[in-house]
């Protein structure tokens, strides 16, 4: 690593030189803080040694000094004076270690390596979030005018506090949209906590919202934090809002307009600090004009609007979402693959009715299927297999009457899903029941 010692005795900036040259270290040194920082400003180091008591400027205000002025090396102060309370004061001020003088060879060499190998999982972490950075920012697709001027919507929203209304057919990408603006937001470092409301059975949804404590209902054997409290101070997305029960909407506008809220069983009020992103498949001013969601709900949450247009629409798209998806598909089967002549075209020439979901499924599917590495264009020429299509004459005799049931219920949302290209709502339609309804079947039923 590259040290800088920082000491006003020159026999330990010797001594100490010499020990951590050995070591295969690059050493320089400084005799007083001012110098120091001056050469902080012109060089890069992993790792400063400083002294606490030093002329003109003591080490605790050095150290003070380089975090301000955003230093990021590795600050190990050094001092025979004051033990503990010395250590805890560097701590404090932002110091990576301390050694107490005088100090033995080999506890500088294992706060160092201690040092060396925080530096290696820091530089592993920061490289891994560059990738996951990297594939999810890939995910939004903006080839297309449409999508460009979608991205560009929610570059220019994300700074702000303000609540976004992302809506758009199911399997557009809404959720992936959501994520974007929280990464290009002030509270990127903080939790982004997603919710479907529409998969959560309506009596346990309050609880999963705002939490509740102990004993507030039979099963409530302790106090639990909900998800609003989760994502405080970070962003909170509660995709298919237009599901959301009544008795709900009312606790959700209270907390959107107070900052506030009450666990289940609980009279104190908890302030929580949430960004809210909502998302939705449904025509919710349709919904509001039949008295199905709140209307002064509906203008809390619509403050921005970004309206993602279905893939149909975005043809331009399908191409650079397919690489990026088969990309990923990649690197959950550990696999370098890649798409051979007229697939692109192949898959460019369907209409994709479930939008990029659909898309994804298909590519999904086309890798567990393909021997190879290339995916060519009859890769995306065959339809799923029909699940529950009638049995031929050498089918078994009936069964149980609620394993029939559970078939039957089966086959049906397969078919619904297959007739509806993959969208969930055009679904939940076809099958006259509600998209939560549907949600809780397909998990029943094992229907990804």
């Amino acid at each position: 690593m590259k040290i800088l010692i920082v000491d006003d005795d020159p026999g330990l900036r010797k001594s100490l030189g010499m020990l951590l040259a050995e070591d295969g270290h690059d050493v320089a040194a400084e005799d007083r803080a001012t110098a120091a920082l001056s050469r902080l400003r012109a060089e890069s180091f992993d790792v400063v040694l400083c002294d606490v008591r030093m002329p003109e400027m003591d080490g605790l205000t050095f150290l003070r000094t380089y975090r301000e002025r955003g230093g990021t090396a590795l600050v190990i102060m050094m001092s025979a004076y004051g033990g503990e309370d010395a250590a805890i004061a560097a701590m404090k001020e932002g110091a990576y270690d301390y050694l107490p003088k005088p100090f033995r060879p080999d506890e500088v060499r294992l706060t160092l390596r201690k040092a060396e190998e925080r530096e290696r999982l820091r530089g592993r972490v920061a490289a891994l979030e560059a990738e996951v950075t990297r594939l999810h920012d890939r995910a939004v697709v903006a080839a297309s005018a449409s999508m460009r001027r979608v991205l560009e919507l929610a570059t220019r929203v994300a700074p702000h506090p303000t609540t976004v209304l992302v809506t758009g057919e199911s399997g557009t990408g809404k959720e992936v949209i959501a994520r974007a603006i929280h990464r290009m937001s002030p509270r990127r470092d903080r939790a982004f906590v997603a919710v479907n409301c529409a998969a959560i059975p309506e009596e346990l949804l309050e609880s999963e919202l705002f939490g509740h404590v102990r004993g507030a209902f039979t099963g409530a054997v302790a106090d639990r934090r909900g998800l609003f409290e989760e994502a405080d101070g970070g962003t909170l997305l509660l995709d298919e809002i237009g599901d959301l029960p009544a008795s709900l909407q009312v606790k959700l506008l209270r907390v959107l307009q107070e900052g506030t809220l009450r666990r289940v069983g609980e009279t104190r009020e908890r302030r929580v600090d949430v960004r809210l992103i909502a998302a939705t498949a449904r025509d919710v001013e349709r919904d509001v004009a039949d008295g199905r969601f709140r209307e002064d709900l509906f203008y809390r949450l619509n403050v921005v609007r970004v309206a993602i247009p279905p893939l149909r629409e975005r043809p331009e798209d399908i191409e650079e979402l397919a690489v990026a998806l088969l990309e990923r598909a990649g690197i959950r089967a550990g696999r370098r693959l890649s798409f051979g002549p007229g697939a692109v075209a192949a898959l460019r020439a369907r209409a994709w009715p479930g939008n990029v979901r659909e898309l994804e499924n298909a590519i999904e599917r086309a890798v567990v299927l393909v021997q190879g590495d290339v995916l060519e264009a009859a890769s995306f020429t065959d339809t799923p297999a029909r699940a529950g299509r009638s049995r031929g004459p050498e089918s078994p005799g009936p069964g149980p009457l609620r394993d029939a049931v559970a078939e039957a219920e089966r086959a049906a949302i397969l078919r619904a899903l297959e007739q509806a290209g993959g969208n969930r709502a055009a679904a939940a339609k076809l099958l006259d029941v509600s998209q939560r309804t549907l949600y809780y079947k397909m998990r029943q039923h094992g229907v990804g």
